[in-house]
């Protein structure tokens, strides 16, 4: 079994890299086997087709961003600090070198068209990271309108900075949502 989930491991790591980096329809399938060392057959037997392995690449890439969401929220003691940690984990993350954008938009403008379960995938994770920000909005206090504006400032973020190739779209969107959630917390309660 161990050495059945190292084999899966190394596909997906492969497959991730090429989907992220050069593009889903750009990467063939003998190219994942070239980067992962494992054999066609066997991928093929992991994954049974390219989308299945696309849809597990981002479902490997939904638990890293809620992982890294999660740790950059870590020790910050209110709701407020947890809500800007969103964006200080966005500028590191912006300032890695292989950043490209955000993987689940790119899958999205490549195949959401034609792969229900690709769109279905980005969908989810962008309703789980709307469910994960109205929770600390909650938390906060906030009416809750706050939430779908906060992660707009943060899906804007990404976009930007892929395009931009700068990590100040972080930085912004931070200084938008302090704005934003200062004001709501001083709002008094209906």
């Amino acid at each position: 079994m161990a050495e059945t989930d190292g084999v899966r491991e190394r596909i997906l790591a492969a497959a991730d890299d090429l989907f992220y980096g050069r593009g889903i329809q750009a990467v063939g399938m003998d190219q994942v086997r070239e980067a992962s060392g494992i054999p066609l057959k066997r991928i093929y037997a992991e994954f049974p087709s390219k989308e299945r392995l696309v849809v597990a690449v981002l479902a490997s890439r939904h638990a890293l961003w809620e992982q890294g969401i999660a740790r950059a929220a870590e020790g910050r003691p209110d709701p407020r600090g947890r809500l800007l940690a969103i964006y200080d984990f966005l500028e590191a993350w912006f300032a890695d070198g292989s950043f490209r954008g955000c993987g689940f938009i790119n899958a999205f403008g490549e195949l959401g068209t034609v792969s229900p379960l690709v769109a279905e995938a980005a969908r989810e994770h962008k309703r789980s990271f709307q469910r994960y920000v109205a929770g600390l909005v909650a938390e906060a206090g906030a009416d809750p309108e706050l939430a779908p504006q906060l992660a707009l400032l943060a899906e804007g973020a990404q976009t930007t900075a892929a395009i931009s190739g700068t990590t100040e779209p972080a930085r912004h969107a931070r200084g938008a949502a302090t704005v934003l959630i200062d004001a709501a917390l001083r709002r008094p309660a209906a």
